[in-house]
């Protein structure tokens, strides 16, 4: 059994969801999961056998909160199977140019932090128009028109495909669950050279 920090940043609160089912899903496999929002008093990597960080792009960044416990720990996190968890909405676009500024976003997140994930996951968002204002409603209608989507502001949208989402988690406590058998394992050298 696993111990798998879920650390995640949230604007509207989907990636909290995601961080949450991410959790869930965890605990059932038999694995120990806690999921924390960067903002509260998050633990170290060094507390768990795998860490999952998960953030989602709002305004061209992920959230701030989630960027500084990324750069406090990023020593910790470079020795820690460690997998990335971006949300977006651009993601269902598939327009190479919308891509490559989605790549851009990551790598800026990259070289902010110093941190550079064992995998990336890009996994689809939400549009909660009832939950917004309606001067961030009537923006985000217009740049959501743009890309040809869902636009009926009395309504939300959640386009996370779940299944994809347990399939990824499971893939992850798979990772972390073999690096912790090759720990546990007998060094092949034991008593090599001993008199």
């Amino acid at each position: 059994m696993a111990r798998i920090l879920v650390i995640y940043g949230t604007t509207d609160g989907q990636t909290a969801k995601i961080a949450t089912a991410l959790g869930r899903d965890l605990r059932s496999q038999g694995q120990v999961a806690d999921v924390i929002h960067a903002g509260d008093a998050a633990p170290a990597p060094s507390d768990y056998d795998g860490v999952i960080v998960a953030a989602s792009v709002h305004a061209g960044g992920y959230q701030r909160d989630l960027r500084r416990w990324v750069r406090r720990h990023v020593a910790d996190l470079s020795h820690t199977p460690n997998a990335f968890v971006s949300v977006c909405l651009g993601v269902l676009q598939h327009d190479p140019a919308v891509d490559r500024e989605l790549a851009a976003i990551r790598e800026r997140f990259v070289a902010d932090t110093g941190w550079r994930p064992m995998t990336t996951k890009v996994v689809a968002g939400a549009l909660p128009y009832t939950q917004y204002n309606w001067a961030k409603r009537l923006v985000l209608k217009r740049i959501v028109q743009k890309a040809g989507g869902d636009t009926d502001t009395s309504r939300d949208y959640e386009y996370t495909d779940w299944d994809d989402l347990r399939a990824f988690g499971s893939t992850f406590a798979a990772t972390v669950q073999r690096c912790l058998e090759r720990l546990s394992e007998p060094s092949r050298f034991a008593g090599v050279g001993a008199a």
